[in-house]
């Protein structure tokens, strides 16, 4: 998994993710009125409008990003109906080519977490194998241990799968957790001073578990873009994770905010914007419902510039 991501990176030239986590404000009027003239005012309508949404962003996006983030809580909103738009999505943006990444940041016991790997080692009946998921990556939460991603390592080891674990996230009040100082025995073989550099040198640890061929290892990290303060830290703590940056764009992280996290050649990260993307036809002038796929574009390349001049 993480030998293809980096060489999808390569081929792009662009280490930038779209997250595809579409809300119903953010549909163009004009797919809008099609789904509830077609579907009336039902979930199956909102499921379209995801779908017609987002297929027209992959095919404005497909040749110049690497990956897709597909984050499953806004799929979800709408139950089954969601949950098909979600899994099409994923379908339309594998047959274009990109890698993706299911934001689905689970986390329980052994036994549960042996169901919910089913993300990524699908499942059999009576011998008859299904992918059901259809994802590449998927992020995780690490609190409950070992116990919570020990199951999903055989997937990214048999099936080349991989995850990303929380390590540091992007929103405000994540430090009132992460940024809680440990004191002794809490403390790590690195001399970690926080729960968020104890979780760094757990999955740098978990990492030689599921290392991959480049230097980088299957089991990679949620490092978010909006608080620089401990980068380098975190990246010489983790010197063979691959981290997923949040926060690029509407949360107001940018590329000098996260030089730090890039390895010494410019790569080991994949950043991810949503909004600034996606949306991004209603913040820029000059486009409209009309075109908002070339904004999305636009918006991407403008990522892609600035991340590869801060670099």
């Amino acid at each position: 998994m993480i030998d293809r991501l980096i060489e999808r990176i390569e081929k792009v030239n662009n280490p930038s993710v779209a997250g595809l986590d579409p809300t119903y404000d953010m549909i163009p009027a004009k797919i809008k009125k099609e789904m509830l003239n077609n579907f009336g005012k039902t979930p199956k309508a909102a499921a379209e409008m995801f779908i017609a949404f987002n297929k027209g962003l992959i095919d404005s996006l497909y040749d110049i990003v690497p990956a897709v983030k597909t984050q499953i809580a806004m799929y979800e909103k709408y139950g089954f109906e969601g949950i098909r738009a979600y899994t099409e999505t994923i379908s339309y943006a594998k047959a274009k080519g990109l890698f993706v990444i299911g934001d689905i940041k689970r986390g329980d016991i052994s036994s549960t977490a042996a169901a919910y790997a089913a993300h990524l080692e699908g499942i059999s009946i009576e011998g008859e194998f299904f992918d059901l998921w259809q994802e590449d990556a998927v992020t995780l939460n690490p609190y409950l241990g070992f116990d919570g991603i020990e199951p999903f390592i055989k997937p990214c080891n048999e099936l080349d799968k991989g995850i990303f674990i929380l390590v540091k996230t992007s929103n405000k009040s994540g430090e009132q957790l992460q940024g809680l100082g440990l004191t002794g025995s809490c403390s790590g073989p690195m001399g970690s001073n926080t729960v968020c550099e104890r979780a760094a040198e757990f999955v740098s640890e978990w990492g030689e578990l599921a290392m991959g061929s480049r230097g980088y290892s299957k089991i990679g990290a949620v490092v978010g873009a909006t608080n620089n303060s401990g980068m380098q830290r975190l990246r010489k703590m983790m010197p063979h994770t691959f981290f997923l940056v949040p926060g690029y764009g509407a949360q107001g992280g940018k590329g000098s905010d996260i030089k730090a996290l890039f390895d010494k050649d410019g790569g080991g990260c994949i950043v991810n914007s949503s909004r600034g993307i996606i949306a991004a036809y209603k913040e820029v002038s000059g486009y409209s419902d009309e075109n908002f796929g070339d904004a999305a574009r636009a918006a991407a390349l403008n990522m892609r510039d600035d991340i590869r001049k801060a670099l």
